[in-house]
């Protein structure tokens, strides 16, 4: 009998369930036999897995998380954890993710993560194995395909919180400012900004003119607005400035913890204009819940075609979703840029259009 693996790396978000469940079910029914690792390349390096069924998937779909558990620390190239290696000596622990496949006899391994899982993945089929990668990240980021799962779900939670502030900044005629995550790219900023009927949105790929802010949201009172409503990418920097890094975990592999701009932007804002100004930090609440039916149609369709490239032998590849296709693409090309948001897209020219800022007049 044939056997595939099923690994989820890096962080949690919404739709790990729907993908873990519609690869097994798709496999099962053609025969193979599918196992998952626990804690990501963790699991894998210490061979500690469970074998899945239908029983195991049944009524997952819609649960956020993963019933695999997940792990943003475990590099099998780079092995920080006890007892194969430590932060001060990583370890290269490529001869234990051989033993592993020969081990089980895996025909091929699925890696379910983003753009640091999805390099793991593409190293181990160098080393000859066969890898199929799924796209997943709340970011949005990776460059070859139109939508990573995850990315609905968190873009939904963050255009309700932005739809909520308005209420209490009306009441007391203050300046709230929501932050969202997205690392580098400015998706769920912009989008839930556009979304929620944001004034003022702020993201990586646009740096701000601390001025601009300010005079912008002057120029509101002036015009009898008396609150504003301020979306802020965790990434976003203002120009000649450097990314607000909240702190750095040398552990994990993507060791930088952008964070805390907001705050920032508060200051500014209440030492130059003497507007009363709140920060919410939105962090983690949008990658836990329930995932919107988007994610789940997303990570099934995602999952059924990652269990036909099994069957295909299509491996070193990843599953992506361009238009209403789904395709596959080179996972050395899924790996090899970012996918951020253009300053001169119909996006951002629709949203200035309306009176939105970027807090930078020179593309307003």
């Amino acid at each position: 009998m044939k056997k595939v693996g099923i690994i989820t790396a890096g962080g949690d978000c919404p739709g790990l369930n729907a993908v873990i469940r519609s690869v097994s079910k798709s496999l099962l029914r053609k025969g193979y036999k599918v196992i998952g690792f626990k804690d990501g390349f963790k699991g894998f390096i210490e061979n500690d897995f469970m074998e899945i069924d239908d029983k195991v998937v049944s009524g997952i779909i819609a649960k956020g998380g993963t019933i695999l558990g997940t792990n943003n620390v475990a590099n099998p190239f780079k092995y920080t954890l006890p007892p194969y290696g430590s932060p001060e000596e990583p370890k290269d622990l490529s001869d234990m993710v051989k033993e592993i496949f020969k081990y089980h006899e895996l025909e091929c391994l699925i890696t379910i993560g983003g753009d640091g899982t999805q390099n793991m993945a593409f190293k181990i089929f160098e080393m000859g194995f066969g890898v199929i990668g799924v796209p997943k990240t709340i970011d949005n980021d990776l460059a070859v395909t139109d939508y990573t799962f995850g990315y609905d779900t968190a873009l939904s939670v963050a255009t309700e919180a932005v739809d909520r502030v308005h209420t209490t900044a009306e009441s007391h005629d203050r300046v709230l400012i929501v932050e969202t995550m997205g690392r580098y790219a400015g998706w769920i900023a912009l989008r839930a900004a556009i979304a929620g009927g944001g004034d003022l949105v702020l993201i990586p790929e646009i740096e701000y003119k601390e001025e601009d802010v300010v005079e912008y949201i002057k120029k509101r009172k002036v015009r009898g607005k008396n609150f504003s409503i301020v979306v802020v990418a965790e990434g976003a920097k203002r120009v000649g400035g450097d990314f607000v890094v909240m702190r750095v975990d040398e552990k994990s592999t993507d060791p930088i913890r952008l964070g805390g701009v907001s705050y920032k932007i508060a200051e500014l804002i209440e030492k130059s204009t003497g507007f009363e100004t709140r920060v919410v930090v939105l962090g983690h609440l949008q990658r836990g819940g329930i995932p919107t039916s988007f994610d789940r149609w997303l990570s099934t369709c995602f999952g059924a075609k990652a269990a036909s490239m099994v069957e295909e032998k299509k491996f070193g590849k990843m599953v992506a979703i361009k238009g209403q296709e789904f395709i596959e693409v080179d996972l050395k090309d899924a790996i090899g840029q970012l996918k951020r948001v253009d300053k001169n897209s119909f996006e951002v020219k629709s949203a200035i259009s309306i009176g939105m800022s970027f807090g930078n007049k020179e593309i307003e």
